[in-house]
């Protein structure tokens, strides 16, 4: 194995990216030394490398990369249920196992020092999570805890495995929502990338009413390409929108919305989007609205509504993912992939800020 590697480091926020040579990292006794094939490319990540004060980059100048997927190239000493040459995405959840959060069971986010490897950490105390795993995805190799990986079938493609951390972050959404086949769901923001994603996986567990909501016309028409018969688009046009939630379920309203709003967005629309949901129904946030929104607490009362944020998915959803698509459930073949070399990571990050659509898939390849 070769002693150096390439990797795009951030060296100061609202910078490009640089090419360094630089040491191939060592796993530690409970890691995996990682050969990076595809990694994603969010369009929030714009905004992480310019740096904030609510933020947590890892140490600088840093490799960053959020969502990896590739063969593993070494294990540690402790590590069991792994060989060399398995298929794996990193889940770059990193918690520290021993905080009240983390011994209560909680989401890998909520941990003391929780962080996404290769991204940001969520408070100060992330800096010593992120020191300890300082690198992610954009890169020949990185190391990462071996409880993170999730084996992919060969039935998932490195570029779909680097599409996991918003794959899974809808999929997780749908299970705290209490999807069912059968049921009926809305999905504020649809044509986003969690939108998308959330209508792939609503199909594939027997939804049977689906209604995107969002502005653009185009992308509406192509989700409701997937299923003409179970996809019913409602335009964001300025006319009330819960009437027509109502009209496309029978007249009773959608029991699940899934809010994918971005930020910037108004939050009028999920508001208006309650207001036609089911008696007793949920309402998932997984979006980025960074507006107040108004809940009315009697009418919550009244009605049994349900409203829950979500973040991140498990290693254990994330093998769901990949056990959905081996069963032929689940057909990831939908995405258009924008690839790009990892000298062009800099091209790949403007990509994103052209808001290509949800269908689309910016990956990297070292």
């Amino acid at each position: 194995m070769a002693q150096t590697m390439r990797a795009a480091r951030l060296h100061k926020p609202d910078t490009p990216f640089q090419i360094d040579e630089i040491p191939v990292p060592d796993p530690g006794p409970d890691d995996a030394l990682i050969a990076v094939r595809s990694c994603g490319v969010v369009p929030n990540m714009r905004n992480i490398v310019k740096g904030g004060h609510w933020r947590t980059l890892p140490p600088l100048p840093a490799v960053m990369g959020l969502d990896a997927a590739g063969v593993v190239a070494k294990i540690g000493a402790n590590v069991s249920g792994l060989a060399e040459g398995d298929r794996v995405y990193v889940n770059p959840a990193l918690s520290c196992g021993t905080c009240e959060y983390c011994r209560r069971g909680a989401a890998a986010l909520n941990c003391e020092q929780g962080a996404l490897q290769g991204y940001f950490g969520f408070r100060p105390a992330s800096s010593a999570i992120l020191t300890r795993y300082p690198s992610g995805g954009f890169a020949d190799y990185m190391v990462a805890p071996a409880r993170n990986l999730v084996k992919l079938s060969d039935a998932v493609s490195f570029d779909i495995g680097a599409r996991f951390g918003y794959l899974g972050t809808a999929y997780a959404a749908l299970q705290a929502g209490g999807v069912k086949a059968g049921g009926t769901l809305a999905i504020v923001g649809a044509t986003g990338t969690l939108g998308v994603n959330a209508t792939l996986f609503a199909l594939a567990l027997g939804v049977s009413t689906i209604v995107p909501i969002a502005r653009n016309p185009d992308r509406l028409a192509q989700l409701k390409d997937l299923a003409p018969d179970r996809i019913h688009p409602v335009q964001i046009d300025g006319a009330p929108i819960a009437d027509r939630l109502r009209a496309a379920t029978g007249g009773i309203g959608p029991e699940l919305i899934l809010d994918c709003i971005a930020a910037g967005a108004s939050a009028d629309t999920i508001a208006d989007a309650i207001g036609g949901m089911m008696r007793g129904g949920t309402v998932i946030n997984i979006g980025a609205l960074n507006q107040d929104l108004a809940l009315h607490p009697m009418q919550f009362m009244a009605t049994a509504l349900r409203y829950q944020g979500s973040n991140w998915f498990t290693v254990a959803q994330g093998t769901e993912m990949s056990d959905l698509a081996e069963a032929g459930i689940v057909d990831y073949g939908i995405f258009e992939h924008r690839v790009f070399p990892l000298d062009g990571v800099n091209d790949a990050l403007a990509e994103t800020g052209r808001n290509p659509g949800g269908f689309v898939n910016v990956v990297v390849h070292p």
